[in-house]
């Protein structure tokens, strides 16, 4: 099912996004319940009828069969006749014990339910209002630094996956910084995955004790050494030169001020051929879950903030780095890359149209979503919209002065992807932005790069009434006026466009680049 709160559309005016935010929790509890219960580890040898589930769990009988209805709902469980059982979601991740388990971060989401209840109070604070207790005892801190360490190791091992293709290849013998390495996770990846490297591990003592147990546990003990230290402090990094060093999700646990240090510190310490790699949170790739992140550092933490990808690299190349563009993995973080040497960057296995979408987006687009050119729907009608309905028809880059549909169906077969670019008015800008984001695709390598935008050309203050366009250079047609169907090919994308009901509803517009 798709849940409204996840991606809020502007062009959707109905209540219904609003009814959605509200009653998320609902969503959150029913699986912290079943995670907390065992639920999916029960299921893990086989189906099960309602009756048995619940005797199992301690529940009443008629209210656990309206409880698994609703896992079901979620795409959680599934149902055959009066017998439930896991999908291979959460046969996969739900399981514990199985390699990929994630129960552990998705308690501790349960466990910060607390913290979030008292935003309003932070908010009057400006800060953090809920510490532990100053003479917290020994064996309680100990058991919530676990839980969190837990918790990160779940997420860490996952994200880890996601990062290691990018450094196929690269690594033979060298050394490893793990900068806040938790429980040593990503380390840990770069280790199965390279057998010649080593690791240094830097944390807290308290932190660095479970580390210690968790990776002789995944067979790496003699490849890795601990670094106990507060990494506030002036020498709590070890001295390098180290092949890999990696800061994943420190960025957001600091202040501006204390993560530019870390990342200066982090920076003496690379070799002339190593990397940097910092993994986080960043409001260019998920804004949504950035900004939610950054008010649980308001609430949770002593300084911490989301800071922007652009800051990142702005730090890292003001102390002599050569850095990638921003990143982006499948869920909801990303990667800047930093080295000493531009060379040892074009070694990494960075997908070039991502690398792309990354610097377009930064160009200012709502979205930039990418899609086969085969996608692209240019049907035999639409030329007719422009010709009986729009008071442009006859301009120089409308129609009939555009390509028919049958010419633009014969070039989209010259090219292999496109990008849809989302944005919003006005037109001159959006038109601007559309050419920029060609010259970026051009720059790259694309030499075929070509643009289509939204509607009719706005760059003159007025548009030549007889005559040759005054700015073939930089004029470009709309989608429509080459017949393409923009509402069809931004519905193949998984985006939505919406007709308009009303002169005060808000005005989406997207354009095409086309790449080889």
């Amino acid at each position: 099912m798709k849940n409204g709160f996840l991606k809020h559309d502007p062009q959707d005016l109905s209540p219904q996004y609003l009814e959605d935010l509200a009653t998320g929790y609902w969503f959150s509890e029913v699986l912290f319940t079943a995670v907390e219960a065992g639920l999916f580890t029960l299921l893990a040898g086989g189906g099960m009828r309602a009756a048995e589930i619940a005797a199992a769990l301690g529940f009443d009988p008629a209210g656990t069969e309206r409880f698994l209805n609703a896992l079901c709902a979620l795409g959680l469980l599934g149902r055959d006749g009066d017998v439930f059982f896991n999908t291979r979601l959460s046969d996969t991740y739900l399981v514990r014990g199985r390699e990929h388990y994630q129960g552990n971060s998705i308690l501790w989401r349960k466990y910060l339910r607390e913290s979030w209840r008292g935003l309003r109070e932070c908010l009057e604070a400006g800060g953090r209002v809920a510490y532990p207790p100053p003479e917290e005892p020994g064996e309680s801190m100990r058991r919530r630094v676990e839980m969190y360490i837990r918790a990160m190791d779940d997420v860490a091992g996952t994200k880890v996956r996601e990062i290691l293709p990018v450094f196929e290849g690269v690594f033979g013998t060298g050394r490893i910084l793990d900068v806040g390495a938790g429980s040593g996770a990503v380390a840990a990846g770069f280790l199965q995955c390279f057998p010649e490297l080593t690791a240094t591990l830097v944390d807290l003592p308290e932190v660095l004790e479970f580390a210690k147990g968790m990776m002789e546990e995944r067979g790496l003990g003699g490849r890795f050494t601990c670094h106990p230290a507060n990494l506030l402090e002036p020498d709590a990094l070890p001295e390098g030169p180290f092949d890999l060093v990696i800061l994943s999700n420190i960025v957001h646990a600091y202040s501006e001020r204390e993560i530019a240090l870390l990342l200066s510190r982090a920076a003496g310490c690379l070799g002339a051929g190593g990397y940097l790699l910092v993994h986080d949170f960043f409001p260019e790739h998920r804004p949504e879950k950035a900004a939610l992140l950054d008010l649980n550092m308001l609430i949770n933490t002593y300084n911490g903030r989301v800071l922007s990808a652009g800051w990142v690299r702005e730090q890292l190349e003001a102390r002599g780095l050569y850095c990638t563009e921003l990143v982006p993995l499948r869920t909801d973080t990303a990667l800047v890359i930093a080295a000493r040497d531009a060379g040892a960057l074009e070694r990494l296995r960075l997908a070039p149209v991502q690398r792309l979408i990354s610097r377009i987006r930064s160009l200012g687009f709502r979205e930039v979503r990418s899609i086969p050119a085969a996608e692209v729907h240019v049907p035999d009608w639409v030329d007719l919209r422009c010709r009986y309905g729009c008071e442009n028809y006859g301009r120089p880059h409308c129609p009939p002065n555009t390509p028919p549909p049958e010419k633009t169906r014969a070039a989209l077969r010259d090219f292999s992807t496109a990008l849809l670019l989302e944005g919003e008015p006005p037109a001159r800008d959006f038109q601007r932005r559309v050419l920029a984001a060609e010259r970026e695709a051009f720059r790259t390598g694309y030499y075929k790069a070509l643009a289509f935008w939204a509607g009719p050309c706005a760059l003159c203050p007025s548009c030549s009434e007889s005559g040759p366009c005054r700015n073939p250079r930089e004029a470009r047609p709309s989608m429509e006026g080459c017949g393409i169907d923009v509402y069809e090919t931004v519905r193949r994308a998984g985006l939505s466009l919406r007709t308009l009901q009303d002169r005060q509803d808000y005005v989406k517009y997207f354009a095409l680049l086309l790449l080889e």
